[in-house]
C-alpha cells in the first residue's frame, strides 16, 4: 500500500517539490487496509506525515521522491515561463533531464526496482511517499511507458493498494485521498 504525504505548499501550488513540511499537524486519517509493516520516504514531508497519522515508519531510502534538480521548490508556471523548451522536452521525452536531476524513465524505473526488491508481508506493507512515488509504481506495475506518470493524479492521503502476482504487481485499488467534495474537487 502506498499512502500519499499531506498536503504541502509544492502540491497546493502545482510545484516541484523540496524537502519541505506539510501544512498541517493535524490530518484527516485516511481508511486503510491492515499492515505489519510501515515504511516512508526519508523526505520530511514523508516523515511528517507518517508521524501525524501515528505510524510508526522506519525510513527506507529506495522511496526517496523524484529529483527535480535546479527546479526544485519552483513553481511549475515559473519553470514554464523560464524554460518552455526544458519543461516541454520534460514532460514529453522519459530519459530528458533539463533541470539536471533525475529523468523520468530512471525514476520509474528506479521505483520498479524497489518494487521487485519488497517482502512479502502476509499482513501488508504499507509505504508513505510522494506523489510522484505512487505514479511511477502505478506505471511500472501496469507496464505503461514512463510518460503514462502524467495521465494518473493522485491527491495528499490517496492511497494506492497493489497486489503481489508472480511476476507482476496489479493495481487493486486507489483511493482520493480525505478531503474532497463528490465531484472530485478540493473543498
Amino acid at each position: 500500500m502506498l499512502l500519499t504525504h499531506a498536503a504541502t505548499a509544492a502540491t497546493r501550488r502545482s510545484g516541484f517539490a523540496d524537502d519541505e513540511a506539510i501544512e498541517a499537524a493535524e490530518l484527516p486519517v485516511p481508511a486503510l487496509p491492515r499492515y505489519e509493516e510501515v515504511r516512508c520516504a526519508p523526505s520530511l514531508r514523508c516523515r511528517q506525515t507518517a508521524d501525524a497519522l501515528g505510524l510508526p515508519a522506519a525510513v527506507d531510502d529506495g522511496l526517496t521522491g523524484l529529483d527535480h534538480g535546479s527546479w526544485a521548490g519552483r513553481a511549475l508556471d515559473d519553470v514554464a515561463a523560464a524554460d518552455p523548451d526544458g519543461l516541454t522536452r520534460w514532460l514529453t521525452e522519459p530519459e530528458a533531464v533539463p533541470h539536471g536531476g533525475e529523468s523520468m524513465a530512471a525514476f520509474v524505473g528506479r521505483i520498479g526496482g524497489w518494487l521487485r526488491t519488497v517482502p512479502n508481508r502476509p499482513q501488508g506493507l504499507l509505504a508513505v511517499v510522494d506523489p510522484a512515488v505512487v505514479r511511477a509504481a502505478l506505471a511500472h506495475a501496469l507496464g505503461a511507458p514512463a510518460t503514462a506518470v502524467w495521465r494518473i493524479d493522485v491527491d495528499p492521503l490517496s492511497v494506492a493498494v497493489l497486489a503481489r502476482e508472480p511476476g507482476r504487481w496489479n493495481l487493486h485499488e486507489l483511493r482520493t485521498g480525505p478531503g474532497r467534495g463528490a465531484d472530485g474537487t478540493p473543498p
